[in-house]
């Protein structure tokens, strides 16, 4: 997978390449799915949510550029994939999901895997988590129409955020840095993600 999928399509960053060896994703998809996991595609979790294609796992992870002693908020902790990836990585991850049963068996499988150095929160992701801000690093699992304003508001001088920005039909990852005189943004190519749904996912963004 990591070869043949996400390196070849031009992911280097060779901390990322090691987390995504390192946990193993068929733990973090139903029973019944096993033997898919590692497939070059998304596959549902239930509850209408879906555990990201692996490439993008990576490509959103590479995309933060996480050091060992950064501090991650990730909104959409869903299968809990995406945060043992970015646990494996940093010193710190709080993971936002507003489904309960998502959140309580994701911290079961970090937990199984020795990841202890996570954070939940059950609520609405498009708000973040400021009590526990600033964040050197944000990722967002789910797409919304911009960048919501109280997220970007959480991030650290030079901190990173990356988001799935569109519609149901056309989205593009959009990561972005924050600079002194604001937040600088690049397209990153073409995702598709479920949306995001809270009270700043459709209004006052960048």
């Amino acid at each position: 997978m990591v070869i043949t999928q996400i390196a070849a399509r031009g992911v280097r960053d060779r901390r990322t390449l090691a987390a995504m060896v390192a946990i193993p994703r068929h733990w973090f998809v139903p029973a019944t799915l096993a033997d898919a996991a590692y497939d070059d595609a998304p596959l549902p979790v239930g509850h209408g949510q879906t555990i990201s294609q692996p490439y993008m796992v990576a490509l959103m992870t590479a995309a933060l550029a996480p050091r060992r002693g950064d501090r991650i908020l990730e909104i959409g902790t869903g299968s809990g994939y995406q945060a043992a990836i970015l646990a494996h990585l940093v010193r710190r991850v709080y993971t936002v999901e507003r489904l309960p049963e998502l959140a309580e068996s994701a911290r079961a499988r970090l937990a199984h895997l020795g990841l202890t150095n996570v954070e939940y929160r059950i609520g609405d992701g498009s708000l973040g988590w400021p009590e526990a801000a600033p964040y050197d690093g944000i990722l967002v699992t789910a797409a919304t129409p911009c960048i919501p304003a109280p997220l970007a508001a959480q991030l650290a001088p030079g901190g990173r955020i990356a988001v799935p920005v569109g519609d149901l039909a056309i989205q593009e990852l959009v990561v972005g840095t924050l600079a002194p005189d604001g937040l600088v943004t690049r397209h990153a190519g073409a995702c598709r993600f479920v949306p995001l749904i809270g009270r700043h996912a459709f209004v006052e963004g960048y």
